[in-house]
């Protein structure tokens, strides 16, 4: 053992010897000193020995660990030549994709915009009623932002078959209808092609917003062909169809009807309306009036020495009496014309407000016009002019009073017209009437019919 070891050993066991001096005497100090020196330098000694033994063993240990080390450096190396020949492999590759996946990506480009315009060709189709999940398939693909796969585009090719298919198809199926009552209920419709479709009573159309095939309200005529074509077993048959493939239906349910014309009108053309009415009843009953006066007339006519007070013609001639004893002539004039002017406002009544009616009611016509073209202005300034659904209110007043003003005031011209002339006539024959009276009487011959 080196003496810097035993010095070391001395140190460290110098407070135990302090604290056992204090108890021995020298002697046995140096003797206890002397024995414990010696086991620690036995005890040194075994373990230098005992690590002597195993510097070979941990010598081999070292060789061992050093040689896996060289080895993980050479696997190391390996795969570090590797990697960066499978990334340059990788780089090639990823090159060559790109440029055959550049060919196939305007195909695919082709192929989602070809599914796009179809689903918007599609998108009013009466046949989604039958086949409800095309749209979304199309959508889907034209949506993609990943290249399809072969069954994608196998399936587009099949969709594009079905609807050519069932394009050329008459077919009777089971779907739901929505009835006008707003009910919903499964059906027997007949399909024809994509053109048509037809329920129990009713004209069908395909409503997209909803998904499902709707009765209109208003339904066109000739279903009645379609129940002969059902009935029938000819070979050929007649059937209406829509060639716009529904939307001359939705256009007539957009078709105003005459009490929505009226409705656009307001309040003018509700005034017109009534004027209207009433110039009709006026003249109608003026028109009755006139029309019984004449038969009385014509019967009177028939028996002029028997005057009757039941029409005008018979009491002027009542005028004179049975037996006139005038022999004035001027008298007699006087006397007849006062009486043909007392039976004249009877039979011209009601025909100056026939004639105001017809020029008033054009004026207000003017006046929806005028109105409504002020409702037009006003929606201008406040939209702009960019929706011209806020117009529509006062153009349509407009145009509905102009053309209530001119059918109101037509009609009621040719009556006051026939009416004028009617009472004209009478007025004419009892002038005519009252001087053959003038003649006869003055000649002194008997009065004939």
């Amino acid at each position: 053992m080196s003496r810097r070891v035993v010095a070391v050993l001395a140190l460290s066991l110098l407070p135990a010897l302090a604290a056992v001096a204090e108890t021995l005497n020298p002697d046995q100090l140096l003797q206890r000193i002397r024995s414990e020196r010696a086991a620690e330098v036995s005890a040194m000694q075994e373990r230098e020995q005992a690590f002597l033994a195993k510097r070979s063993e941990q010598a081999q240990l070292l060789a061992a660990a050093r040689s896996a080390l060289n080895t993980q450096k050479a696997e190391s190396e390996r795969l570090k030549a590797e990697f960066d020949r499978q990334e340059a492999e990788l780089a090639e590759q990823e090159k060559l994709l790109a440029q055959r996946v550049g060919h196939l990506g305007e195909l695919f480009g082709v192929v989602r915009q070809s599914a796009g315009d179809v689903a918007g060709q599609w998108q009013d189709s009466l046949l989604n009623a039958q086949y409800p999940e095309r749209l979304k398939r199309l959508k889907a693909l034209a949506e993609s932002r990943s290249l399809p796969s072969a069954e994608d585009l196998d399936g587009y090719w099949m969709l594009l078959l079905e609807d050519l298919a069932a394009s050329g198809r008459i077919e009777r199926l089971q779907l739901p209808v929505v009835n006008t009552d707003g009910s919903r209920q499964e059906q027997q419709v007949l399909r024809v092609g994509g053109f048509a479709v037809y329920g129990e009573d009713a004209f069908l159309r395909y409503d997209a917003d909803a998904g499902q095939l709707v009765a209109p309200l208003r339904q066109p005529s000739g279903l009645g062909q379609v129940k002969d074509y059902l009935s029938s077993k000819d070979a050929l048959a007649t059937l209406p169809i829509d060639p716009s493939r529904g939307s001359l239906l939705a256009q007539l349910q957009q078709q105003p009807t005459l009490w929505d014309r009226l409705q656009q009108g307001g309040l003018v053309g509700w005034v017109i309306v009534v004027l209207g009415a009433f110039g009709l009843l006026l003249a109608l009953w003026r028109m009755v009036y006139l029309g019984r006066v004449g038969s009385g007339v014509k019967a009177q006519m028939h028996d002029l020495s028997a005057p009757r007070n039941d029409n005008p013609l018979g009491r002027v001639i009542g005028v004179l009496g049975a037996k006139p004893q005038l022999a004035d002539l001027e008298t007699l004039e006087l006397k007849l014309d006062e009486a043909i002017l007392q039976e004249t406002p009877p039979l011209e009544k009601g025909q100056g407000l026939l004639k105001l009616l017809a020029a008033v009611a054009p004026l207000l016509g003017l006046l929806g016009t005028v109105t409504g073209m002020i409702v037009t202005f006003q929606a201008i300034t406040q939209s702009g002019g960019g929706d011209s659904r806020l117009m529509a209110d006062g153009i349509s007043q407009a145009l509905v009073t102009t053309v209530l003003g001119l059918v109101v005031a037509i009609p009621l011209l040719f009556l006051h017209s026939l009416l004028a002339s009617r009472s004209k006539g009478l007025i004419q024959v009892l002038e005519q009437q009252s001087a053959g009276l003038i003649a006869l009487h003055l000649s002194g011959a008997p009065r004939r019919d």
